[in-house]
């Protein structure tokens, strides 16, 4: 045979157990299916929920509000990182969770139990609202749900943990073993047709494990990487219940940035106004160091007094050029008046300022000017002239004083103003030392006034920012109910159910090839041993006689046949007495119904068979034939009882060409008996009569004890037996090691108690030739 017809044979094999039983595969398929449509039943519908928002200014965190507010003023610039993925982690905290269920009454959630399974209540569908009042520490949880009752405005909470029940009524507190609740109407419930509400009960559990319950089933996502738009989702049972959670979710976040905003503000506005205080004070500082200065140094306004001191030393220089002009022409005029005689004049016009010299000179010069004309007239002894020259000395004596006054006046003048012009020029020289003073500390004003106005200007805009409470968090999509459910997934489940379907059995028919010990069918013997397999004798079937019957066709009785045209091939060619041998590795595995119903199909064809219960030990051949169980047999006869052949065999009962010869009584030293030849003296009597054609020897089994061995020189042909699910695999290594050791010869197998479906020819193997296979519902009536 070749490789491929090799291969062929060997992947039939290994899918032959499995095939063998397709109705386990069917069955616990169909089984599985019918769990899969409890199960689904079971389970009630969970339905996915969905919100999403979008962030404002998310990844510009950094330099946006109030902090960037307080960046502005410089300084700060390291302040305020936020990201989307900050925003993600503050909806997924345990923070804004606690906050979401603390406005919503998911503690204590209520059912109502249905025919397969329960439906949540909530909304308007629940009857009551259980407020938890507080919850008690240190205390067992409970593990099995609390039943509602009510009886007019009476609540009778019960439970299977509690010993009796606890009567209260409705807004009233009331103490369970582990909290203290209030239970109340709910004035929104609107009864439904579809819900049953004659079983009310609810779940507790404690505030912190509903939380983390609530913050696993939240699911938090980017819905692009480079966006800010954030989808929340959960998946629960009532879908009002899920769409609440999620809403609640975004109205706490947008609390925490509106708390946030404003913390920031206010923090901002007080820094704002600590600096407006210190600046005030520094800017007080400085105007009064302003003032000092000025009030110090006399000045007013310094460019003006600059600019007045140069006017001034200007305007000195020239009254002193001007009055030293003046000076000198009256002491020119001095000096012209002591040299002039009397009929001189003086000059007139000659920039004089003085208006009296003037009128004075004016008026000698008018005298002079009367004498010289009388001295045309007259001599200088007349009278009028000497009158006139009179007046003239006086009025030169005047004019001289009047000139000396104005000259000391103008020097006087000169004096004053050439001090005026040294206070000017000392002035105008300490103005650069003053300009610089001064420019410094209007430079301090000028910075203080400038930040003092800036930070004025943040307080308003803080103010401002207070005021202006703008949502974070815009809703894009309110949240919403997937119309599919997500669970149970019903295709998912079918299909799981009927894949454990096909993989139990066959996962059980592999366990058991794997962890099977004993022989299941031929192709386990013909792996295990070279002993040639002479049959397979199929299981009897409840109720079945054991024994078979002359012009048997039944299945057991066509595998006997087939059992003995293969042993005939077996046994040598000779005139006498064929002996049979029927052994096997331990007891129950069907010597003796193989024996007998061997010695059957042998005398079914005229051929005499006697059969002999050579199994002293533990007879068994008896069993078909109790009235025969006292009866000498075999012991008696090895013991040495004067027995002849005839009397201790006997009729089988059931086929005239049978006899037997049974055990007898079952002697203490049956090893002894069977060595001491008696056993060669009976079988060569039974041979001189040359009555049976067979001779079969029901010996016991080789394994337990020595006795078969004794006598297996003497068969013809030695049938082993093995039984199926029975016979362990090892015992046929014992059975390779006494035939290499020629302990036993001329062996042949036969596999006793085969299941139908285990046939080494086919299920069918040994079935239906002339024989009417029974329909499935005969066998049950």
């Amino acid at each position: 045979m070749d490789s491929t017809n090799s291969k062929e044979i060997n992947f039939k094999e290994l899918l032959n157990p499995y095939l063998k039983n397709w109705k386990y595969f069917v069955g616990m398929v169909f089984l599985m299916g019918l769990l899969a449509i409890l199960y689904i039943k079971a389970k009630s519908p969970i339905y996915k929920a969905q919100t999403s928002v979008f962030i404002k200014d998310a990844k510009k965190m950094s330099g946006a509000g109030d902090i960037g507010m307080l960046q502005s003023l410089g300084g700060l610039s390291g302040m305020g990182t936020n990201s989307i993925e900050n925003e993600i982690g503050v909806f997924e905290s345990k923070t804004i969770v606690e906050d979401a269920l603390r406005e919503n009454n998911f503690q204590t959630p209520i059912y109502s139990k249905q025919t397969f399974n329960n439906i949540e209540l909530y909304g308007t569908t629940s009857p009551y609202i259980i407020h938890v009042v507080q919850e008690k520490e240190d205390v067992d949880l409970p593990k099995k749900p609390i039943s509602i009752k009510t009886k007019g405005s009476e609540i009778i909470l019960s439970s299977d943990e509690w010993k009796k029940d606890i009567v209260t009524s409705f807004n009233k507190t009331t103490s369970l073993p582990f909290a203290v609740i209030m239970i109340s109407k709910n004035p929104i419930f609107k009864s439904s047709s579809k819900i049953k509400m004659d079983e009310v009960f609810f779940n507790y559990s404690n505030f912190e494990d509903t939380v983390h319950g609530f913050q696993e089933s939240l699911a938090v996502d980017l819905l692009d990487k480079d966006g800010t738009i954030i989808t929340l989702s959960v998946d629960f049972e009532n879908k009002e219940k899920a769409k609440d959670f999620l809403n609640s979710l975004v109205r706490e976040y947008n609390i925490y940035a509106i708390n946030d905003k404003n913390i920031e503000s206010k923090r901002t506005k007080d820094f704002i106004d600590r600096r407006i205080t210190i600046i005030s004070k520094e800017l007080g500082d400085v105007e009064t160091q302003k003032e000092g200065y000025k009030s110090s140094n006399n000045i007013v306004d310094l460019p003006s007094e600059a600019r007045i001191n140069l006017q001034l030393k200007e305007q000195s220089k020239a009254a002193i050029l001007e009055l030293g002009t003046q000076l000198e022409l009256n002491k020119i005029l001095q000096n012209t008046l002591s040299r002039k005689g009397t009929g001189d004049v003086l000059p007139l016009n000659i920039g004089l300022e003085n208006e009296a010299a003037a009128k004075a000179i004016q008026e000698y010069n008018a005298l002079v000017l009367q004498r010289n004309k009388y001295l045309q007239e007259a001599t200088p002894d007349n009278p009028v002239v000497k009158n006139i020259d009179k007046q003239i000395q006086e009025m030169k004596s005047s004019l001289g004083e009047t000139l000396q006054k104005n000259v000391t006046s103008l020097q006087l003048a000169k004096a004053k103003v050439e001090t005026q012009l040294g206070g000017s020029e000392n002035v105008i020289s300490k103005i650069p030392g003053q300009e610089k003073l001064f420019r410094s500390i209007e430079r301090q004003q000028q910075i203080k006034e400038s930040l003092y106005l800036l930070l004025l200007q943040k307080r308003e805009e803080a103010a401002i920012s207070m005021e202006i409470t703008s949502e974070k968090a815009r809703v894009i999509d309110k949240a919403f109910i997937f119309p599919k459910p997500v669970a149970p997934r019903k295709m998912m489940i079918l299909g799981g159910f009927l894949l454990f379907g096909v993989l139990i059995p066959f996962a059980v028919i592999y366990l058991k090839q794997i962890l099977q010990s004993t022989i299941i069918n031929r192709a386990n013997i013909t792996k295990l041993t070279k002993v040639p397999v002479l049959a397979e004798i199929p299981k009897l079937k409840n109720r079945e006689n054991p024994l078979l019957s002359f012009n048997d066709v039944s299945p057991m009785a066509e595998a006997f046949r087939i059992f003995v045209t293969n042993l005939k091939f077996l046994l040598p060619v000779k005139d006498a007495p064929q002996v049979i041998m029927i052994t096997s590795s331990v007891k129950g595995e069907g010597k003796t119904f193989i024996s007998t119903n061997l010695s059957i199909i042998l005398a079914s064809s005229r051929n005499k068979v006697l059969v002999i219960g050579a199994d002293v030990r533990n007879p068994q051949l008896q069993r078909y034939n109790p009235s025969m169980k006292s009866s000498k047999g075999l012991t008696e006869f090895l013991s040495g009882e004067d027995l002849s052949i005839n009397e201790i065999t006997h009729p089988s009962g059931y086929n005239d060409n049978c006899d037997f010869i049974y055990s007898g009584s079952i002697p203490p030293n049956p090893t002894d008996l069977l060595q001491n030849g008696k056993l060669d003296e009976l079988l060569s009597l039974v041979k001189e009569q040359n009555k049976y054609q067979y001779i079969v020897l029901d010996t016991a089994p080789l394994l337990l004890v020595t006795d078969s061995f004794l006598i297996a020189d003497k068969s013809d042909a030695i049938v082993y037996v093995t039984r199926s699910e029975v016979t362990e695999k090892n015992y046929l290594e014992f059975l390779n090691h006494s035939v290499e050791d020629n302990k036993l010869k001329n062996v042949g197998i036969v596999l006793n108690g085969v299941k139908e479906s285990n046939f080494g020819y086919g299920n069918k193997f040994g079935y239906g030739y002339q024989a009417e296979e029974k329909k499935w519902w005969q066998k049950y009536f």
